[in-house]
């Protein structure tokens, strides 16, 4: 089977937009799938994680460099 990773850009996105929208695209993969969300507001660090509790999804990764936060989260 294969994996599908994709990125979504939600930079210049505010607080609910960028969880709304990862959300959105979770609902789109299959199992196993990954998602990459650049996003530029800092509550993202505080929603993503939140949301990922919340779907029962795995966040592999966030990484911030300057103002950039990238989450990477695998669809369970």
């Amino acid at each position: 089977m294969d994996m599908t990773e994709k990125a979504i850009n939600l930079r210049g996105l505010k607080c609910p937009l960028p969880a709304l929208r990862v959300r959105k695209a979770l609902g789109g993969l299959a199992a196993g799938d990954i998602i990459v969300a650049e996003c530029t507001d800092p509550l993202t660090a505080i929603d993503i994680p939140n949301l990922i509790r919340e779907t029962g999804d795995a966040l592999e990764s966030t990484t911030q460099d300057g103002e950039l936060l990238t989450f990477r989260i695998r669809k369970a």
